[in-house]
């Protein structure tokens, strides 16, 4: 064997050595974002199984804010839909969802029998304790998707992205609506 084909043949065994170690950190960078979403999707079922428990005790004392109640039911129900579809649907409706609910525990304040309810206060305490731990779930979430997008992206990696068809990840991103201030309407 001649120095030239032996070169050649270090290359391409270097090549392919690159091309396995590029491969295999997209895939645990794609599997992480993916368990960081299944960490959500456990704090969201929680929440969705929440929601109904506190609507029912709430509606009695709210007797003027059934528009409210409503949608935060309907606001649940469509994020419960979009769950199973595209995530940048299921982002969407879980940002409009805790827009409601952020308008609900608004309402809240002007009815001192409900805040004084201990059903309520503790219903609205778990609540607030999952939208907390879905905060973080979506933080990790979010940092996973950056480090796989980063390796989707960036040279050499994105050429072997680009072969094998990893893609990038969408951010679970805060809605506008929960950013701002919550509108209550009180006429």
């Amino acid at each position: 064997m001649s120095i030239e084909v032996i070169v050649l043949l270090v290359v391409l065994a270097v090549l392919a050595g690159l091309v396995i170690l590029l491969y295999n950190g997209l895939v645990a960078k794609r599997n992480q974002s993916e368990n960081a979403w299944r960490q959500i999707d456990v704090q969201l079922k929680r929440r969705y199984d929440l929601i109904p428990n506190l609507v029912e005790v709430v509606k009695d004392y709210m007797d003027y804010e059934q528009e409210t109640l409503r949608e935060v039911v309907e606001a649940r129900s469509k994020a419960m839909a979009a769950h199973d579809g595209p995530r940048e649907a299921s982002i969407a409706a879980e940002g409009m969802l805790g827009a409601a609910l952020g308008k609900l525990f608004a309402v809240f304040e002007n009815y001192p029998d409900l805040k004084a309810n201990q059903n309520v206060s503790k219903l609205q305490e778990e609540l607030t304790t999952t939208e907390n731990r879905i905060a973080f779930a979506r933080q990790h979430y979010n940092d996973s998707v950056m480090s796989l997008n980063n390796a989707v992206e960036s040279f050499p990696g994105n050429m072997v992205a680009g072969a094998f068809g990893f893609r990038r990840a969408s951010y679970f991103e805060v809605a506008e609506t929960e950013t701002g201030p919550v509108a209550v309407d009180l006429r």
